[in-house]
């Protein structure tokens, strides 16, 4: 089974939930930029959360299908059609061999990711099939994505193959058939412009100017144009410390709070680096990094501190929410009705 890429479109590339246990080594985690969408899209094919599938960034690919698909599309709004026909986000689709996925540029929103029954099946470097650009490892040859290529799909669970057996003879001549259930926006991150984005205090916020501390929490910032995956350079309030020290390089994780000593604020992403020397004002809450994904270069956001006990907590029921999901997913695909 296998994926033919005929458009490649702005940034495509084959993404995981990331190549963890080796940070001691310097090699980054990478991975998805809104694990949430990701995980989604694989549970609606019968994959498990982390398996590889594409990400798709501000414009989209055009991919051909050599074999009937069970596929899902998660995230940003795209539009993606077959043969004209819009194809429905965050619900499972039966896709038609020989038929053309395009996607065209986002209405709002960076990201979404298509996952495929089976996941994309390329080579596994380092525990992970996610591509990390700069270093030109994971994904299809450590690289974006280009017309012509071509790439491999796994195996489709029981669950997925016995979804797909159903759906099948009930087709016609269309080129895809959707499921009637899919998740709701109840069940969905909040994407919305000029996002609320929460966090907790960094390990080095103390050290801020008091009028730092309040701008943090009060202004607005736009997302610079010299934003990646690795990370989003913010313009807004100069954040200061009252006496500037020399550190220590620690640990840093998705969502860390930089201030370089400029002044103005870098938000460290799914590509970020290790460690860093830099002090750190904040620390995005983990419910909240879908929602950061999804903002673009230009954007404006807003922060709004909140307690570790309560990030903990957002995030625990965040993580039941899957699980129930998950669950009924199962139960649905099981079943095999539309």
């Amino acid at each position: 089974m296998s994926l033919t890429i005929m458009k490649p479109g702005l940034l495509t590339t084959v993404q995981d939930l990331g190549r963890d246990g080796y940070q001691q080594q310097g090699v980054i985690v990478s991975g998805a930029m809104d694990r949430y969408a990701l995980r989604m899209a694989n549970l609606l094919t019968g994959n498990t959360q982390g398996m590889a599938a594409l990400e798709v960034t501000m414009w989209g690919p055009a991919i051909q299908f050599e074999q009937a698909s069970l596929v899902a599309i998660c995230g940003a709004p795209f539009e993606p059609r077959i043969n004209g026909r819009i194809v429905p986000l965050w619900r499972p689709v039966w896709v038609r061999a020989g038929e053309i996925l395009e996607f065209g540029s986002c209405s709002s929103g960076a990201r979404a990711y298509m996952a495929v029954a089976g996941g994309v099946d390329v080579p596994l470097v380092l525990g992970s099939r996610s591509t990390y650009l700069r270093a030109e490892i994971g994904g299809y040859e450590g690289r974006a994505l280009l017309a012509g290529d071509v790439l491999p799909i796994g195996e489709p669970s029981s669950l997925a193959a016995s979804y797909m057996a159903n759906i099948e003879p009930e087709l016609t001549a269309s080129p895809f058939t959707a499921a009637s259930w899919f998740i709701g926006e109840l069940n969905r991150p909040a994407y919305h412009e000029e996002p609320l984005v929460r966090f907790v205090r960094g390990r080095e916020y103390h050290q801020f100017t008091e009028a730092s501390k309040e701008a943090f929490s009060s202004h607005r910032f736009r997302v610079s144009s010299q934003s990646d995956r690795m990370g989003y350079r913010l313009e807004g309030p100069d954040m200061q410390m009252d006496n500037r020290v020399e550190l220590l390089s620690s640990a840093v994780v998705f969502g860390t709070v930089q201030v370089p000593p400029q002044g103005s604020p870098i938000i460290l992403m799914a590509d970020r680096q290790t460690v860093g020397g830099y002090p750190r004002i904040a620390q995005v809450a983990s419910v909240d990094l879908p929602i950061l994904a999804q903002v673009r270069p230009g954007d404006w956001i807003r922060f709004d501190e909140i307690t570790l006990e309560e990030a903990e907590q957002m995030y625990s029921l965040a993580e039941q929410l899957m699980r129930r999901l998950e669950c009924a997913i199962g139960l649905y695909l099981k079943q095999g009705g539309l």
